[in-house]
């Protein structure tokens, strides 16, 4: 089959490499006919080296038809429509049965320290094979598995593996009340369709804030108050305010994560961590910190006394410092984690068999063969030609 392979820093490859085959008894293999292009992606492309090995098969948004089954499946069979969520999750242990299917017991890469294995996603998460490929063998084929209705396109579906999950659980974990008002910091995919969910689920105000023109224009059409980081500078703060009575926003969603425009000592950390050996860069990255903080102490400056910040953007290291001094005195309260995907499906699946109030229908602005993946990347990660959600078909 064809896939796309990590390679190095910024060179990935659509390779031949071999079908997979059922290993356990529960498991399926899929025909991908439609996976997304994630900014969780570009980290892998560009700073998250040390823990890939060249070969490595990317992607963690993969939709398809179910091609075969092992003997122990019985919840799907071969030519069922199925969305396939990010995280490699068990369904039936004590964190799944707690809706913290990011946290799978049963999934855990206890080498590293970490939460349940993903799809495509580094040694960190397990090195599960990922879903930019043409066929992806699946585990826990009775619980995993998300069973969608023939009839729409994909387009309908595939968000359901992390974009619209995630984007919901940011907007849950913001807890804005009802017309309440909420600050979004970036409008990639995940700040885009949390502004569009935080408007479906009653906020009263909801704020975009980036600095690339396309993404602004497109949250602006949906009913977002949109703020350009480019023309406000230092006066976002007071910018934000005055859309907020003076108070700021009940609530901040930081979407942006290490991505984020910060300090050049930080941005040269992140880039001294692809040019050490792995066992260094490694270390690097999980114990001194090189993560990019200025989203964060935006949306600690800009959310009200008593506020929320839900962090769904991903960060990396572990040693950046806090300001606890005004987190304390502010009172804030401060909730993330990764998407729980079957947590929320239950209340999505119906706002996509009963009209597009989201919509997701035209939500992707590039639609491209596999084989042009490298490409896309590139564009993505260079923010070009209007990227903001990439669809690739296999």
């Amino acid at each position: 089959m064809r896939a796309l392979a990590w390679h190095g820093k910024r060179d990935v490859r659509v390779d031949t490499v071999p079908d997979p085959t059922l290993r356990e008894a529960d498991d399926i293999i899929v025909r991908v006919t439609t996976t997304g292009l994630c900014g969780s992606d570009l980290h892998l492309y560009e700073v998250l080296g040390a823990f890939l090995d060249p070969g490595d098969i990317l992607g963690h948004e993969p939709m398809g038809i179910v091609e075969e089954v092992g003997p122990a499946v019985t919840a799907v069979k071969p030519g069922d429509r199925v969305v396939i969520p990010f995280n490699v999750s068990c369904g039936t242990c004590f964190m799944c049965d707690r809706g913290l299917h990011s946290q799978c017991e049963t999934t855990q890469v206890h080498e590293h320290g970490t939460g349940a294995s993903l799809f495509g996603y580094t040694k960190l998460y397990g090195q599960v094979p990922g879903g930019q490929a043409q066929y992806l063998r699946v585990p826990f084929g009775n619980t995993l598995p998300v069973p969608v209705p023939e009839g729409p396109p994909d387009d309908r579906f595939v968000y359901l593996s992390d974009v619209l999950p995630t984007a919901w659980q940011a907007v849950e974990y913001a807890a804005v009340p009802p017309g309440g008002s909420v600050a979004v910091l970036g409008l990639g995919p995940i700040g885009d369709m949390s502004c569009r969910i935080a408007a479906h689920r009653g906020a009263g105000t909801v704020i975009g804030i980036d600095l690339v023109p396309e993404r602004l224009e497109r949250a602006r059409r949906r009913g977002a108050h949109t703020l350009d980081l480019r023309e406000c500078g230092d006066d976002l703060t007071d910018a934000v305010r005055a859309l907020t009575g003076g108070r700021g926003p009940d609530a901040v969603i930081d979407a942006v994560g290490m991505e984020a425009h910060g300090s050049r000592v930080a941005a040269a950390a992140v880039e001294m961590t692809t040019r050490l050996p792995d066992a260094l860069a490694g270390a690097l990255m999980k114990r001194v910190g090189v993560d990019r903080l200025s989203a964060l102490h935006t949306a600690i400056d800009l959310v009200r006394r008593g506020g929320t910040i839900s962090v769904s953007g991903v960060y990396g290291g572990a040693a950046d410092p806090l300001p606890l001094l005004t987190m304390f005195d502010k009172q804030l309260q401060l909730r993330m984690g990764q998407a729980n995907v079957h947590r929320w499906v239950g209340d999505i699946l119906p706002l996509l068999t009963d009209g597009d109030p989201l919509g997701v229908d035209d939500f992707a602005t590039h639609r491209m063969p596999l084989e042009e993946a490298p490409d896309a990347y590139e564009m993505f990660q260079k923010k070009r030609d209007g990227a903001v959600k990439v669809l690739f078909a296999p």
